[in-house]
C-alpha cells in the first residue's frame, strides 16, 4: 500500500477515535456552533491535504528519499547507524517543529498566518486541523530544510509525520483525563490539559506550552505553564480581538492573513506622498 494511503488511513482512524472520545468523556461542553466550526476546520484540512499532495510533491518524505540517495545530511556524513540516526532525527525534527511554533508567535509575518489556528473560538479535535494553507506550506518548507540537513532516514520521517498528526489531534481533543493520568503523562507527552492553556486568550498563556509531541522543550526553555489562571473550566479560547462569529467562517479564515497585509499597506501609504517621498514629520 502507498505510504500516503497508510498515513491517510491512520489520520482518519485517529480523528474518529478522538471525536468519539469527545462525546463520551468531554472535558468541557463545547457543542455551540459545531456544524459551522467543524465544516470550516475540515475544509481547511482538505485544502491543505490536496496542496501537500499536488503543489508540494517535494515534501519531507520525498526529501528524505533524496538525502538517502545522495548521501546528504548529518546522518550520512557521520555514518551513523540507521536506527540511531533515525532516533536522533525524530527528536531533532520534534525540536525543529517546536522552534517553528515559537517563531510563529514571535515573527509578525508568521503570526499573521498562525493566528488563523488561534482564532478558533472552541477547542476540540478539529482545532488540530485548522491551519491556513500558507502556514502549512511554510511549515513544510521548514521541515524539508531540516530533513535535508539531518539526512533523516525515510522511515523516521514517515513515523514522525504520523506521530505528529496523531499527537496534535490528541492534545487538541476535548477529552477529560484523570488528574493522576494527566500528571504522569505530561512528563513524556503533551496532554490536552497542557496544550489547552496555549489556546487561552491571555497572552502569557498563549505564549506557553508550544509543544505538540513532547513537553521537554517547553520545560527546558521556560515556556511551560502547568495550570491556567482560573482553572481549565474557565479558559476563554481564541484571540481577544476575534470573539465574534467571523472565525467560524471559512472565507474569513482564508482571508485573515491578507487583511493584516492591507493594514500594513495602509500604514505605509499614510506616511508617504503620492510621488513616493516621505511626508513631513515621518
Amino acid at each position: 500500500m502507498e505510504e500516503g494511503a497508510i498515513r491517510l488511513g491512520i489520520f482518519a482512524g485517529a480523528f474518529l477515535v478522538f471525536a468519539l472520545l469527545e462525546i463520551f468523556i468531554p472535558r468541557r461542553s463545547e457543542s455551540q456552533e459545531r456544524p459551522q466550526r467543524w465544516s470550516t476546520n475540515l475544509i481547511l484540512s482538505a485544502i491543505n491535504t490536496l496542496m501537500l499532495r499536488f503543489a508540494l510533491p517535494f515534501a519531507a518524505v520525498s526529501t528524505a528519499y533524496w538525502a538517502q540517495m545522495q548521501g546528504f545530511g548529518l546522518v550520512h556524513w557521520l555514518v551513523l547507524d540507521p536506527v540511531l540516526g533515525g532516533i536522533i532525527a525524530f527528536f531533532a525534527l520534534d525540536f525543529a517543529v517546536w522552534a517553528m511554533h515559537v517563531a510563529s508567535h514571535k515573527v509578525p509575518f508568521l503570526w499573521h498566518l498562525h493566528k488563523v489556528h488561534h482564532t478558533d473560538p472552541r477547542f476540540d479535535v478539529t482545532t488540530a486541523l485548522r491551519f491556513h494553507p500558507l502556514e502549512i506550506a511554510v511549515s513544510m518548507l521548514w521541515k524539508v530544510v531540516v530533513v535535508a540537513l539531518l539526512g533523516a532516514p525515510v522511515l523516521s520521517v514517515v513515523i514522525f509525520e504520523v506521530v505528529l498528526n496523531a499527537a496534535a489531534m490528541f492534545n487538541h481533543a476535548n477529552i477529560k483525563l484523570s488528574e493522576k493520568a494527566d500528571r504522569v503523562l505530561r512528563w513524556v507527552i503533551v496532554t490536552p490539559d497542557m496544550h489547552r492553556i496555549h489556546h487561552s486568550t491571555r497572552p502569557i498563556e498563549t505564549d506557553s506550552n508550544y509543544g505538540f509531541n513532547f513537553p521537554w522543550w517547553d520545560r527546558l526553555f521556560s515556556t511551560y505553564v502547568h495550570d491556567p489562571k482560573g482553572g481549565q473550566e474557565n479558559i476563554t479560547f481564541g484571540l481577544k480581538e476575534f470573539q465574534g462569529k467571523e472565525p467560524r467562517q471559512l472565507g474569513w479564515a482564508l482571508l485573515l492573513p491578507f487583511k493584516a497585509l492591507t493594514h500594513v499597506q495602509g500604514w505605509l501609504s499614510s506616511r508617504v506622498n503620492k510621488d513616493g517621498t516621505p511626508k513631513a514629520g515621518h
